[in-house]
C-alpha cells in the first residue's frame, strides 16, 4: 500500500513539474533544437506558426512536440528531419516538408529507433523521401496523417509509413500517395492497419514481408502500381478492404506469395488487372468477397493447396479464374458466377449443374499471353464450350458443385 501511495505522489510531482516551452520567431526560444536542449522529461514543446528550416533534430527525451496551425519544419532537401531515440513521446499537428534524397541513407521526415508507447498524429508530410520510418519499436500509434511525395521512380522514392521489426503497431486514418509504397511492413507482428487510403503510389499501396499475426481492414487501395502485396507471412487477416483500379501489365489488387493460414473476407476487388494473384499460398479462406469487372478475378499459380472459396461474388470479369496446374485440392463452393448459364429446377437457389470456372481460353492465355486479343471472338466461345463438355487441359475436379443463382453482396 505504501508503495502505491509513493508511486501516486511521484506521478503527481512529475506532472506538476512538466512545463511548456514555446518556440517562435519572436520568442526567447527560436529553434526546435534549442527547445529540445533545455527540455526535461515530460515537457511539451509548442511550435508556433512559422517556417523552421532545421534538419537532423535528435530527440532523446520523452516529450511532446505540438505544432500550432501553420507550423512548418522545412528540411530544405538536405537530410532527415526528426529523429526520435526515446519512448513515450507524442508528435502532433506539424507540417514537415522537403526531406533529403539519398541512394544509401533512408532519410525520413520522422525516424523512430528502439522506442515504445508513442503517438504520431494529425501531421502533414510533403515532398518526403521516407515519411515515417520506424525501427525495432513497439506499441506505436500512427493516425490521421497525410503523407505525400512527387518522386517519379522506385529508386528515387521511399515509403510513406515504413516499419522494420515492430510489434503491436496501430496504423489508421492516414492518407498516402505519390510514394513508392504507401505502407511497408517487414518483420512486424501483432499489428493492425485500418481505415487508411493509399492511392497513386508507384509500387504498392500496402506491402507486407515476413510479418505474422497482423490484420488490415477497412482500407482502400486505389490506382497504385499494384494494390497490396503480402509475402512470406502467416496468420494474416484481411477484411472489408477495397482494391480498385490497380491496372498495369503486371498489376493486381492483391498479391499473395508464400502465405499460410490467412482469412480473406468481405473485400471488394473492382477493375484490377488481376483481382487476386496467389503463388505458393496454402490454407486460405476466401469468403464473401466481391470480384467485379477485373481482367482476371483470381489467378492461382503452383503450390497453392487446401484453399477454400466460398460465398464469393464473381461479377462480369473477363476471366473468373486462371489455374496453371492439373492437380487441384482447392475447394470452390456456393459462389455466385455471373457467367453461369445453368438452371435451378427445384428453386432452392443453387444451380443444378456444377460450374467450371476455368475456361480453356484462360489456360491458353497463361501459355501464350498474346492470345488475349482473341478474347471476344467466336473462336474462343467454341473452344471454351468444347473444354466444358470434355475437360482435357483444366483440372477435372475444379468446379463449384453448388453455384448460387443470385449474388450474395448487393
Amino acid at each position: 500500500m505504501k508503495y502505491k501511495i509513493g508511486l501516486f505522489f511521484f506521478f503527481i510531482s512529475f506532472v506538476v513539474s512538466a512545463k511548456q516551452i514555446v518556440v517562435c520567431e519572436s520568442c526567447g526560444i527560436k529553434t526546435i533544437k534549442e527547445a529540445i536542449k533545455i527540455a526535461n522529461d515530460g515537457d511539451e514543446i509548442l511550435i508556433k506558426k512559422g517556417v523552421y528550416k532545421e534538419q537532423n533534430i535528435v530527440i532523446n527525451k520523452p516529450i511532446s512536440l505540438i505544432g500550432e496551425k501553420g507550423a512548418v519544419i522545412d528540411g530544405n532537401n538536405v537530410g532527415g528531419i526528426l529523429i526520435f531515440k526515446t519512448s513515450n513521446f507524442t508528435i502532433k499537428g506539424l507540417k514537415i516538408v522537403n526531406v533529403g534524397l539519398s541512394y544509401t541513407i533512408e532519410y525520413s521526415a520522422i525516424k523512430v529507433v528502439r522506442a515504445s508507447d508513442f503517438i504520431i498524429e494529425n501531421c502533414i508530410f510533403e515532398n518526403v523521401f521516407f515519411g515515417i520510418l520506424i525501427e525495432k519499436s513497439k506499441r506505436g500509434i500512427i493516425r490521421n496523417n497525410i503523407i505525400t511525395s512527387n518522386r517519379k521512380g522506385e529508386a528515387s522514392s521511399g515509403n510513406g509509413i515504413h516499419i522494420w521489426s515492430g510489434e503491436e503497431m496501430k496504423i489508421y486514418n492516414n492518407e498516402m500517395y505519390g510514394l513508392r509504397d504507401g505502407i511497408y511492413f517487414e518483420f512486424v507482428k501483432n499489428s493492425a492497419v485500418y481505415k487508411n487510403y493509399s492511392h497513386n503510389n508507384i509500387r504498392y499501396g500496402l506491402h507486407f514481408m515476413f510479418s505474422n499475426n497482423n490484420m488490415y481492414h477497412h482500407n482502400e487501395f486505389r490506382n497504385n502500381g499494384a494494390g497490396v502485396a503480402v509475402m512470406y507471412s502467416k496468420f494474416t487477416t484481411m477484411h472489408h478492404n477495397k482494391f480498385r483500379l490497380n491496372w498495369g501489365s503486371a498489376s493486381y489488387g492483391l498479391l499473395l506469395k508464400e502465405i499460410y493460414d490467412a482469412e480473406i473476407y468481405d473485400n471488394l476487388f473492382e477493375q484490377n488487372t488481376i483481382g487476386i494473384n496467389a503463388e505458393g499460398s496454402t490454407r486460405i479462406n476466401y469468403k464473401n468477397n466481391t470480384f467485379s469487372r477485373n481482367g482476371w478475378a483470381v489467378k492461382i499459380s503452383g503450390a497453392c493447396y487446401t484453399n477454400t472459396f466460398k460465398n464469393n461474388d464473381f461479377l462480369n470479369n473477363s476471366l473468373d479464374l486462371a489455374y496453371n496446374s492439373n492437380i487441384n485440392d482447392n475447394k470452390f463452393d456456393n459462389n455466385y458466377w455471373s457467367e453461369y448459364t445453368g438452371y435451378d429446377l427445384d428453386k432452392n437457389g443453387i444451380g443444378d449443374v456444377p460450374y467450371r470456372p476455368v475456361k480453356l481460353f484462360s489456360y491458353i492465355v497463361n501459355k501464350t499471353p498474346e492470345a488475349l486479343v482473341l478474347l471476344r471472338s467466336l473462336f474462343v466461345d467454341i473452344i471454351n464450350f468444347s473444354e466444358k463438355v470434355s475437360p482435357v487441359f483444366t483440372p477435372d475436379n475444379l468446379m463449384d458443385n453448388n453455384p448460387l443463382m443470385k449474388r450474395i453482396n448487393d
